[in-house]
């Protein structure tokens, strides 16, 4: 990899600012100073250091947020705030991107990632990856629900694979009720469009799990982290590789 590249890659500045870095002779390559910004850095055996901080370059990047609402899940957007501009300037050279879409209204599971294929994987309908919610409904779910949503659902572009539906609170007083969803497609309003379907309104929506990953309650809405080993191994099969 060219130094240059190198250092942008890692989050030292743009390649105009990595040039001026170069120039000024701060970075230093194996205990040299080198101020070509087309040398050839072996990133797992070489030492590169800027200002005598070593430069560590890591391929791939993998975060968990609990995505708040308002937020878009996109990398840029010309009126709305996405979840790269809400994780900071930071983290730009990292070219993450969102794994699948949340709605600008809905909060919860959204992993960041520049691993492509883990997209992909993920995202296939090959591979069934299930998405389970949490939402609050206006309108009483009852059994009848539970059963069509299990029997799938004919939302006249297509019919739903086959969705566990649980039941965990009905306030019959106020005709609203809390639920658990499992889907596996992830359609675009798919959950919304669901319960329209059976002539119920969803006023708020949480995705709690995404494949084999959780989202645990100590982890608040806005906030995000890396993926723990563990999960990384848990994602093995599409397409993470823990060294």
């Amino acid at each position: 990899m060219r130094l240059d590249k190198l250092l942008v890659a890692t989050g030292f500045g743009s390649r105009k600012e990595v040039k001026a870095l170069l120039k000024s002779g701060q970075v230093t390559l194996n205990s040299v100073i080198c101020k070509k910004a087309e040398t050839k850095v072996d990133v797992t055996g070489d030492c590169v250091e800027v200002a005598g901080q070593s430069v560590r370059y890591q391929e791939y990047y993998y975060y968990l947020l609990n995505k708040p609402a308002g937020v878009i899940s996109a990398t840029e957007d010309n009126y709305q705030q996405t979840v790269i501009d809400w994780l900071g300037d930071e983290y730009r050279h990292m070219a993450l991107f969102p794994v699948g879409r949340l709605d600008i209204d809905t909060t919860g599971l959204l992993i960041l990632t520049n691993n492509g294929q883990l997209a992909h994987q993920l995202l296939s309908p090959k591979k069934k990856v299930t998405k389970r919610y949490r939402a609050t409904i206006e309108g009483v779910v009852t059994q009848t629900d539970v059963e069509q949503f299990a029997e799938g659902l004919d939302l006249g572009d297509f019919i739903t694979q086959p969705a566990q539906l649980s039941i965990l609170y009905v306030n019959e007083e106020a005709a609203t009720s809390e639920i658990e969803v499992t889907i596996m497609e992830g359609k675009f309003h798919q959950v919304k469009r669901m319960f329209r379907k059976v002539g119920k309104t969803v006023t708020t929506l949480h995705r709690v799990a995404m494949g084999p990953l959780v989202l645990e309650e100590t982890l608040a809405v806005g906030d995000w982290r890396e993926l723990t080993e563990a999960e990384m191994l848990s994602l093995a099969d599409y397409g993470v590789r823990v060294e």
